[in-house]
């Protein structure tokens, strides 16, 4: 069986390495635990005080925290076509990127990613922005899912205070990304300014235990990200394609602790995950399961059994799979260096152990993982 303490010491091992600074190591079993201790011994936790925080920084506020979870949409559930209106407001929320760091977002509703839109093929949606007073720029939406100019983005160009409103029919199914359209792009989509479009064909999808939402985003900073403070957005990084952090959720930790996704053995989960960028592919990958179904970039068709798909910037996926053993299993981009950048969530499955398709016959270091 199992060393029942065996996941718990990987989640903290890699809870540690999603936000340190990125480390010059081999990824080999050793590398979760030798390479955080040597990069905690060199760079020791920065204090909050005024003398940790760097010129291009602002103080942290006390107890500031992670956003809230984005919200999911449920299933359609319709047998016709509908008028759907969906409203969204772009909103600056300052919120915990780490621990020690916080960073002022874009959002659209207040979280990232912002709610997730859902319809069904042949709906027509009818879709408000607003733009927050206190919102320092303008901003817009292309959604990928839309056909016309711009996407929407070029109709809903909305300064602060305004509203902009657009209609399109939901021509095609599938799982598209949608944006802030406003120059600079990359500027507004590193500050947290995407989510996803779900459009469920007309009998839509097979009925799943559970369904998650996950989007991907790099992260580049001014300053050192080793220090304490509010950092903000480094345009010259961003255009290197250099992150100081790849996340999951808009946050390192944002899929972690007590906001890790949750199953039980023998549901069907089903995740929508997408790849806002800017700049880098993702290459979705769960340690320790294998996808039954995968629509690659959101297509109608499938693939099965796959091991790690990948998902473009600005592109999105489903993937789908049965659990059938109980543990913790790590949600990665597996372009492992990220993992030190913060690309790391957790699914905690509960339910019996399952021996006939795993066990474990003699229990070997307790520093290593898979991967």
């Amino acid at each position: 069986m199992p060393h029942k303490n065996s996941g718990k010491r990987i989640r903290e091992l890699l809870w540690q390495i999603a936000r340190v600074a990125a480390l010059p190591a081999a990824l080999c079993t050793p590398w979760y635990a030798a390479c955080v201790q040597a990069q905690e011994a060199q760079n020791p936790p920065a204090s909050s005080s005024p003398a940790s925080v760097p010129a291009e920084a602002q103080i942290l506020p006390a107890k500031l925290e992670r956003l809230p979870a984005p919200a999911i949409a449920p299933p359609v559930n319709r047998k016709k076509p509908a008028a759907v209106h969906i409203e969204l407001e772009a909103r600056p929320v300052t919120g915990l990127l780490a621990d020690g760091i916080g960073y002022h977002y874009r959002t659209f509703n207040g979280t990232v990613p912002g709610p997730m839109i859902r319809v069904r093929q042949g709906d027509t949606v009818k879709l408000t922005l607003k733009n927050a007073l206190d919102s320092p720029v303008s901003h817009s939406i292309d959604s990928h899912g839309v056909l016309g100019p711009g996407g929407g983005g070029k109709v809903t160009q909305t300064p602060p205070g305004a509203t902009s409103v657009f209609q399109f029919k939901a021509m095609n199914p599938g799982v598209f990304i949608y944006h802030c359209a406003t120059p600079m792009i990359p500027y507004h989509l590193s500050h947290g300014m995407y989510g996803l479009m779900v459009v469920e064909p007309p009998g839509g999808w097979p009925k799943v235990d559970r369904e998650f939402y996950v989007m991907q985003g790099d992260i580049y900073l001014k300053g050192d990200r080793t220090q304490s403070g509010v950092l903000e957005v480094a345009v010259d990084k961003m255009a290197k394609e250099t992150p100081d952090f790849v996340v999951f959720n808009g946050s390192a930790g944002s899929l972690s602790k007590e906001r890790a996704l949750k199953a039980k053995v023998g549901d069907t989960v089903r995740i929508f995950f997408g790849n806002a960028g800017p700049n880098l592919v993702s290459s979705f990958h769960i340690i320790g399961e294998i996808f039954d179904k995968v629509h690659p970039e959101g297509a109608t068709e499938t693939l099965s059994n796959v091991q790690s798909t990948l998902v473009p910037a600005g592109g999105a996926t489903m993937v789908e799979f049965k659990t059938q053993v109980p543990g913790t299993y790590i949600l990665v981009d597996h372009s492992l260096g990220r993992l030190q950048k913060g690309a790391a969530g957790f699914l905690d499955v509960e339910g019996p152990p399952n021996p006939k398709i795993y066990q474990s016959i003699q229990q070997g270091s307790q520093d290593g993982g898979g991967h």
